[in-house]
């Protein structure tokens, strides 16, 4: 089955990605992201659980775990509800895209048609894709220390602020915050290959 069109299941993870269309960007200025990112929760908060996520100028990536049955009243079964998110997937971006056409007074796709999916299945691969997601901007050469990258969530996982970031979830996946931190430090060393976990 193609990742583009792989079910979005209640209570399982997903990694979701995408990037611009013709590999352009997506984000010009700095109140882009904030865009995006205010625009991702209105459409999708009430859908989806975010465990880690990151914006860089002409792709995203997100770790999601769909929330469960009992808050979806309104559908009976799998399918309605991986339809009804895969259609908030496609609102948001419409909505950002158009937003951004204005902005840049361009016309056309912003994304590539469809974002892309992956089911992640075993804890492993859940945390050293958190891991990979929070180095993408290191990995792709933005940046020399990801941890300094601010369209992230690696340090909005341990500050005390709300939001709606699975903060404590997080957390426990790794042991502890300071574990947390720690794997990320060990981690930024051993970057080649990487690109692997994106399917």
């Amino acid at each position: 089955m193609k990742i583009t069109n792989l079910p979005l299941i209640s209570g399982n993870f997903y990694h979701i990605y995408n990037r611009g269309n013709n590999r352009e960007n997506i984000f010009y200025q700095h109140r882009n992201y904030i865009y995006f990112l205010k625009k991702y929760d209105a459409y999708l908060n009430d859908y989806l659980d975010t465990y880690a996520f990151c914006l860089l100028p002409n792709h995203f990536h997100f770790l999601v775990r769909v929330k469960d049955k009992s808050h979806f009243p309104a559908q009976s079964d799998s399918e309605e509800i991986s339809k009804t998110i895969s259609k908030r997937f496609s609102n948001f971006f419409n909505a950002y895209a158009k937003a951004i056409n204005k902005q840049q007074n361009r016309v056309g796709s912003l994304f590539q048609k469809n974002f892309k999916r992956i089911l992640i299945d075993n804890e492993k691969y859940l945390i050293n894709l958190i891991f990979y997601i929070h180095a993408n901007p290191q990995i792709h050469g933005l940046i020399d220390d990801f941890r300094d990258w601010p369209f992230s969530s690696y340090t909005k996982i341990t500050e005390a602020k709300k939001s709606h970031l699975k903060k404590e979830e997080v957390i426990n996946l790794f042991g502890s915050a300071k574990e947390y931190k720690l794997f990320h430090e060990t981690k930024k060393f051993n970057l080649p290959g990487l690109r692997d976990l994106e399917g």
